[in-house]
């Protein structure tokens, strides 16, 4: 299990950038402010993941 996520670590990378800039396309194509909110709690879990928090900046 461990050699398949190493071997196909790009792969995950990509599929992860695909949602998140599909998500915020369509967050960006839609007026209501529903999938506004559900977008800023995905982007929240992901800066989590990238240990963007407190006075952390992404570059």
């Amino acid at each position: 299990m461990l050699t398949f996520i190493i071997n196909h670590f790009s792969d995950f990378i990509i599929a992860l950038t695909s949602i998140v800039t599909g998500a915020s396309a369509l967050t960006a194509l839609t007026p209501g402010d529903k999938d506004d909110k559900v977008m800023s709690k995905i982007k929240n879990v992901l800066d989590i993941c990238a240990l963007n928090i407190g006075n952390a900046k992404t570059a």
